[in-house]
């Protein structure tokens, strides 16, 4: 706060002096700010993880999509163990969003149980240009799941590229010719996928099977876990219209945290710190209304 009025007496009026919130949240990026009362959680973001064992680390996509036998265009969405090759998942969906996407996780969480991270590229539905951090209500279900996410950088396939090798294979053997319908199709990459695991020998586990190294997660998906904030001032619900309200104001969160419980705490005066899970997302203030975010915490940001 001493600051900003430094600066409101210091520069012409005609500049416009950043908001007490906005000066914090730069001042803690450059490690300046000090914080008291319980831990602190700063996310650094998560580098590619080596993936050694089953379940260490899934990789995820979409395969382009093609043309089905009657002109509607199939999209499917492929899952891999990344230390066994294991293929999880193939299934034909019609489209990219993220319901299908959940829902088609949920079942295989349901069957595999939770992985610790999951791999993706930077496309919908797994990330969202536009949304805090580059979020997605698809990664947002994944964080609270307690899944690490990881994306690879823009323009670089190969760091996925054991899951892009088992498209180019998917490709050759069960879209060409594609199916008439989705059904059809889906037939297709259930009997690719057991082919895939349970006869296919690969020369990089030893000419073994994924199946012979594959098992299930002992993580169970048992849904959603409640969230608290002990070292928090008060939990707060994100509104419908990415807002949180407090005294009688109306704060700009991110739509993507709609539904969200997030925790806040009084840093300084007027100045609240706002936490999603052990993740710090940024500062606000009263009068500038809106989240000033800190370095992102989960990867590299598409810009």
């Amino acid at each position: 706060r001493k600051i900003r009025e430094l600066l409101i007496k210091r520069l012409d009026g005609d500049v416009r002096i950043p908001a007490k919130s906005t000066i914090h949240a730069v001042l803690d990026r450059q490690g300046l700010v000090k914080r008291g009362g319980g831990p602190r959680h700063r996310a650094r973001g998560t580098p590619l993880s080596a993936g050694a064992g089953p379940n260490d680390l899934w990789c995820a996509d979409f395969k382009g999509e093609f043309k089905l036998g009657n002109g509607r265009y199939c999209y499917p969405l492929t899952v891999t163990d990344h230390a066994s090759r294991f293929l999880l998942l193939c299934e034909a969906l019609d489209s990219t969003r993220e319901d299908p996407a959940i829902t088609a996780f949920e079942r295989l969480f349901r069957e595999r149980g939770l992985p610790l991270a999951i791999r993706s590229d930077n496309g919908v539905p797994f990330a969202s240009p536009n949304a805090l951090f580059n979020l997605s209500k698809l990664s947002v279900w994944w964080l609270r799941l307690g899944i690490a996410i990881e994306r690879i950088k823009p323009g670089h396939p190969q760091q996925n590229g054991r899951h892009e090798r088992m498209h180019l294979t998917l490709k050759k053997e069960a879209t060409r010719p594609p199916g008439f319908n989705s059904l059809q199709q889906q037939d297709r990459f259930d009997s690719f996928l057991r082919e895939f695991n349970e006869e296919r020998p690969h020369e990089a586990l030893d000419m073994k099977r994924p199946a012979d190294l594959y098992t299930a997660s002992t993580r169970r998906y048992d849904g959603l876990p409640e969230l608290a904030y002990p070292f928090h001032d008060r939990d707060v619900v994100v509104t419908s219209c990415g807002r949180l309200c407090l005294h009688r104001k109306r704060i700009n969160i991110s739509l993507v945290l709609a539904g969200q419980k997030l925790g806040i705490k009084e840093v300084d005066e007027g100045i609240w710190l706002v936490s999603f899970m052990h993740y710090d997302l940024g500062y606000f203030d009263l009068e500038q209304k809106t989240l000033q975010p800190l370095d992102n915490p989960f990867g590299t940001r598409l810009s």
